[in-house]
């Protein structure tokens, strides 16, 4: 398969085409889906079809590096990226009630199984929980095999992880900012500062180390609240990750002078984090939600939103 056909072809898939859609353009693949799982179906064994789903999923997410090399490695990898995701929209259709009750939620302890695991690690995690920058092409092709997906949040979260943050997201915030000065306040572990860094912007991440024992604050992050951090350094661009609902810090940096730029990654719902009050009581900014911004904001079932604050201009008339 000649490369451009390859890539066409993955592109295509991260639309996320229905199973009639798959079916249509790789029939043979279909064929083949068709037949393992009514075999697996007619002997009844639930976890003998988990299993197959689980292989199927691993062997796309292993043929990635594979693919590259050579006409047939790539066709053989297109191949089982079309009947992995064949198998796991035909089997959504089946209503397996036993598939569908893991043994992590029957105990009641919410858990990702391995594979799910497996394939959120490698998209989302440089190593244990140290986020990176997610590639969008990978993300949009693999996230639909993880059928756990909703699970990842609650289980981040009390490790103060809130969200992550696409390759493309960083460098349109990186263009945004430019040259100018640039403050993270409540910056937590500081991830999206040291992303910025990487595309090299000017950015010092400082937090309170409230949370002290759920985040781990690499030594390089500077330990100061938010009012005191724009005071010292007198920023001209403020960027706040997810800032906790009804907080009281964020009204300092509409007082800042220095600031005409704030961005802030948060919640569409105004009730899961930023303050809102402060937000429309100030008059110094304008601001718009901006949805190109937060579509880069992963995972889409997170509903996330990006708010742009710019200083307004004064128009002096003499």
């Amino acid at each position: 398969m000649k490369q451009d056909a390859y890539v066409k072809a993955l592109q295509w898939l991260q639309t996320n085409p229905s199973l009639d859609e798959l079916c249509a353009r790789y029939p043979a693949d279909w064929a083949a889906v068709q037949q393992e799982i009514s075999a697996i179906v007619e002997r009844g064994a639930a976890e003998e079809l988990k299993a197959y789903l689980e292989r199927l999923s691993a062997q796309a997410v292993l043929s990635q590096s594979a693919s590259r090399n050579t006409p047939m490695n790539r066709e053989a990898a297109l191949s089982r990226f079309v009947r992995s995701r064949m198998a796991h929209e035909s089997v959504k259709k089946l209503s397996f009630s036993v598939l569908a009750a893991d043994a992590g939620a029957t105990k009641g302890k919410l858990r990702f199984n391995l594979l799910n695991g497996y394939v959120a690690q490698k998209l989302l995690f440089s190593r244990a929980l140290e986020r990176k920058p997610v590639s969008l092409f990978w993300f949009r092709l693999f996230w639909p095999l993880v059928w756990q997906r909703q699970r990842l949040m609650p289980l981040v979260q009390p490790r103060g992880i809130y969200c992550f943050y696409s390759r493309a997201l960083v460098k349109a915030l990186a263009g945004m900012i430019a040259s100018r000065t640039c403050l993270e306040i409540a910056a937590g572990d500081g991830t999206l500062s040291r992303f910025l860094t990487d595309e090299g912007v000017r950015v010092t991440a400082t937090d309170n180390h409230d949370w002290n024992s759920a985040v781990q604050y690499p030594a390089w992050l500077i330990k100061l609240d938010a009012r005191e951090a724009l005071t010292r350094y007198a920023p001209e661009v403020v960027i706040c990750s997810w800032p906790p609902s009804q907080n009281d810090f964020e009204r300092h940096v509409f007082d800042t002078t220095s600031v005409q730029l704030y961005i802030v990654i948060g919640s569409r719902h105004r009730f899961a984090s930023g303050n809102w009050k402060d937000y429309e009581q100030q008059s110094a900014f304008d601001f718009e939600e901006d949805k190109r911004l937060a579509a880069l904001v992963l995972p889409p079932e997170l509903g996330a939103a990006v708010y742009v604050f710019r200083r307004r201009r004064h128009v002096y008339i003499g």
